[in-house]
């Protein structure tokens, strides 16, 4: 049966189902006064009928007939596709509360007992106009939220394809995650907690033998920090003019900037670009001829430091982070690596790691996890402290974004 919805000021349609051929008649005269369309059965058989063939907006029927009665026309009708929507009223002599009840438990809406009387017909009509109004109204908010959820269904699907392309794109700021530069190797590992994120590591070619490895955390999470940190990655991969921050002038090679003149001018160009996003970070730039390097950490976990008899030591003089304060200057500490040493820049996401009990890896719980794997070498330790942080972690899905670079220094 089809949802029969008739415009405001329109007549609605009513079927009236009664075996008195004279009752029907009286019900009628009084139907088609009021301006509605009216429509007629002998029988609940015949009505029923009616019903799959038409859409009728309310239904008035007979309790008593000879075949289907009332209640089971009503259930029946029910049934029909769309008859939900529809108002039906039973005329009855019976009104004992479990005659009622029976009838409500038919699908019944309301009551008319005989006689019938044509102001109270036309207050029960009135009552179930209103019902039928708003039944309307709320079919069509459900339709229109129906529309607009497959519309953001559509949208977030689009955006989930966006951002999935996006996470990938920002793996490849990565330029691979293990780089052999001779006497020395470094390995990477990222991993947004997101679809993207603010975290980034990599390396910088600094000419005359050297080499910047650097870590990086964004304040924040999503799209944002991720665009910060792209922007960054751009300054880090190519002879940057804009801000002299990687460059002396016409990019000579001569009196580079080492890492404590690149975080000053970094600090320098987050102040003129007006972010509200601030980054810490560390920069272990190593010479490679000799393993000497030279450390900066600006708001950075403290980097760790692994002897060859397996010790692990925090390293780095601590600083603020990047773009919060103006003017703002950061220590340069030395080391010099012997061979076999390795030096690990990370983000907080390892040290804030939770397991599924909500207790913190923490400083120290990192340190026991790094010198527990720090038999293994390369991307083989890579991969073991990748694995322990999820195991964790409980799974592979961390709160933060996590990354990190290990440096080891053949000699």
């Amino acid at each position: 049966m089809a949802e029969c919805v008739v415009p405001r000021g329109g007549g609605r349609r009513i079927l009236v189902v009664d075996d008195s051929a004279a009752q029907r008649r009286l019900i009628r005269i009084s139907l088609e006064k009021w301006g509605y369309l009216v429509a007629e059965a002998s029988s609940g058989a015949e009505g029923l009928d009616l019903c799959r063939r038409e859409g009728f907006d309310l239904v008035i029927s007979d309790w008593v007939m000879p075949g289907l009665t009332g209640p089971e026309f009503c259930r029946a009708w029910r049934s029909l596709p769309g008859a939900h929507f529809g108002y039906f009223i039973l005329v009855t002599s019976k009104s004992g509360k479990e005659e009622v009840a029976a009838g409500l438990e038919a699908g019944a809406d309301d009551f008319l007992t005989k006689p019938v009387s044509a102001a109270e017909l036309r207050a029960r009509l009135r009552a179930g106009e209103r019902q039928l109004d708003l039944r309307a109204e709320l079919q069509s908010k459900n339709d229109q939220l129906a529309e607009a959820l497959s519309e953001v269904r559509r949208l977030w699907s689009t955006l989930e394809h966006d951002l999935a392309e996006a996470r990938r794109l920002q793996q490849l700021l990565v330029r691979g995650r293990h780089l052999d530069l001779g006497r020395a190797t470094v390995s990477f590992s990222l991993h947004p907690s997101g679809h993207v994120g603010g975290d980034l590591v990599g390396y910088i070619p600094r000419g005359s033998g050297r080499v910047a490895i650097f870590s990086i955390d964004v304040s924040g999470h999503g799209v944002a920090a991720a665009m910060l940190a792209a922007r960054l990655s751009g300054i880090f991969a190519s002879a940057f003019k804009e801000g002299d921050v990687l460059y002396t002038e016409n990019r000579r090679e001569i009196g580079l900037p080492g890492p404590r003149q690149i975080t000053e001018r970094l600090n320098q160009l987050l102040q003129v670009m007006g972010l509200d996003h601030y980054f810490t970070w560390a920069c272990a730039e190593m010479d490679l001829r000799n393993g000497r390097v030279a450390l900066v950490q600006a708001g950075h976990p403290h980097p760790l430091l692994l002897r060859t008899d397996g010790a692990v030591e925090m390293a780095g003089p601590g600083g603020l982070p990047v773009g919060l304060i103006a003017n703002a200057s950061w220590e340069e500490a030395e080391l010099h690596l012997q061979p076999g040493e390795r030096l690990m820049l990370m983000t907080d996401g390892l040290t804030e790691c939770r397991n599924p009990s909500g207790q913190e890896l923490g400083d120290e719980g990192l340190m026991d996890l790094v010198r527990r794997n720090s038999s293994l070498r390369g991307e083989a330790f890579l991969l073991a402290i990748e694995q322990a942080l999820i195991a964790f972690n409980g799974g592979p899905d961390f709160a933060d974004d996590l990354s990190f670079a290990v440096i080891e220094w053949r000699g």
